[in-house]
């Protein structure tokens, strides 16, 4: 196979590309730089030094001593874990008959669900604050958990990947004798992972990096999420960026975990593979 040639077009593009990768890791590199900072150094300098002359994970110590960071990151795994697998349950169930279903408003009723992402979360706020207050559920996991437990872009990107599975697998399964459910549990979620993999990624995302929310809904800090816990550390330091720093950088390694972890398995799978056509 004739190797493709490596042009000065390719060069310019790569470094283009580099240039504007590098631009946008610059705030997430000055902060980890910021994290590591002695209390002598200047943070401020101009030029930036994004390399600490002595490194020190004293930041570190110090905020996690003074804060309950331990609960805070015990409350943003629960709540965001718990997001993620009703997000996986209820937009995956939701989707299915909508991509492979064929009943009277089908369409009609998908229309009316993504039209929801239309709506700002500032509209529907205060009605489901009332709501949550009514039901009980204020200071609460249930209460951080219950507006988030589906979403019409989840239900959107399950039924766009259920409709790319060959129909030649449903119907064999339901020659079988498999159930409806059967079908959705056995045949249509294995086929689909790459698009509940990209799923979990953005719910464990929003529901990790939530603010306005428990905000709202939470004024016991026993409760408190990780975005919170940093936020209050702008009075309990009184702006002391390091420690901040320090704080967001804890906030933000799950995140990064999480996708380094399940970016691997975004691949293409089979599912057509052994259907003829």
């Amino acid at each position: 196979m004739k190797a493709t040639p490596f042009s000065v077009r390719h060069i310019w593009l790569y470094l283009l590309l580099g240039a504007i990768a590098l631009v946008m890791l610059l705030p997430l590199i000055w902060l980890i730089s910021t994290a590591f900072k002695a209390p002598t150094e200047d943070i401020f300098q101009f030029p930036p030094r994004f390399l600490p002359s002595q490194p020190t994970f004293d930041n570190f110590i110090q905020v996690w001593q003074t804060n309950p960071f331990g609960q805070y990151l015990f409350n943003s795994t629960l709540v965001a874990g718990l997001t993620v697998a009703l997000n996986l349950l209820f937009c995956s169930l939701a989707a299915y008959p909508l991509a492979r279903l064929d009943f009277r408003g089908r369409e009609a009723i998908f229309t009316l669900v993504v039209s929801t992402i239309l709506i700002p979360f500032q509209i529907v706020m205060i009605p489901l604050y009332i709501l949550v207050v009514q039901l009980g559920l204020r200071n609460s996991y249930l209460g951080l958990i219950f507006p988030a437990i589906a979403s019409a872009f989840g239900i959107f990107l399950m039924r766009q990947a259920f409709q790319g599975v060959p129909k030649e697998l449903e119907e064999a399964a339901r020659m079988d004798g498999c159930s409806e459910l059967g079908i959705w549990w056995h045949v249509m979620l294995p086929s689909v992972r790459p698009a509940l993999v990209t799923l979990a990624i953005f719910v464990f995302i929003g529901s990790w990096s939530d603010f306005l929310w428990p905000l709202i809904i939470l004024d016991r800090p026993e409760y408190y999420t990780l975005p919170l816990g940093v936020a209050k550390l702008a009075g309990a330091f009184s702006l002391d960026w390091r420690l901040i720093a320090a704080g967001s950088v804890i906030s933000i390694a799950p995140i990064l975990l999480f996708f380094i972890v399940m970016q691997r398995y975004i691949v293409p799978t089979e599912a057509g593979s052994g259907v003829k056509g």
